[in-house]
């Protein structure tokens, strides 16, 4: 089957909920979040990625126009990590950043999540700073890091 990203929707939540749980365990959004996040439309721009019926990975962004953006959450599978799947979520993200003319997107990443750091700086973005003790209940820290869009 091919992958391909649709829009997320309120029928998604339970398939994205089974993920979140397979990947970030006690510290997972609750269904709640996505219901909020979800009801956000203005501000909020959530899509899954799709092989068939199966959601196999999603992704949130929080954009406030022209300011700021926010990389709410990423997450794939760990069946079908490694396939590029998380760098097409990100570019999508990246996009619509672009698309509501933020000029620059910020996230945190769990300090220990080496993998994703490198794929955060392989498309641009850079550390500038650290939330210490910022995911709960681990206490572990997130590494703040930032993409400025380049002029075109």
């Amino acid at each position: 089957m091919t992958v391909e990203l649709r829009t997320m929707r309120w029928w998604d939540i339970d398939a994205v909920m089974r993920l979140e749980s397979e990947l970030f365990a006690d510290e997972s959004w609750t269904e709640t979040m996505f219901w909020s996040e979800l009801a956000q439309r203005e501000t909020r721009h959530y899509v899954v990625a799709v092989d068939g019926d199966e959601v196999i990975g999603y992704a949130g962004l929080c954009a406030y126009a022209p300011h700021e953006a926010y990389v709410q959450t990423i997450g794939v599978t760990k069946a079908r990590q490694g396939e590029g799947i998380g760098t097409r979520l990100l570019f999508e993200l990246i996009a619509e950043a672009g698309r509501r003319d933020c000029p620059r997107l910020d996230l945190e990443v769990r300090a220990d999540n080496d993998t994703a750091i490198a794929l955060y700086e392989r498309h641009g973005f850079h550390r500038i700073g650290v939330r210490r003790g910022y995911y709960q209940p681990s206490g572990t820290d997130a590494v703040v890091m930032r993409r400025e869009r380049t002029p075109a």
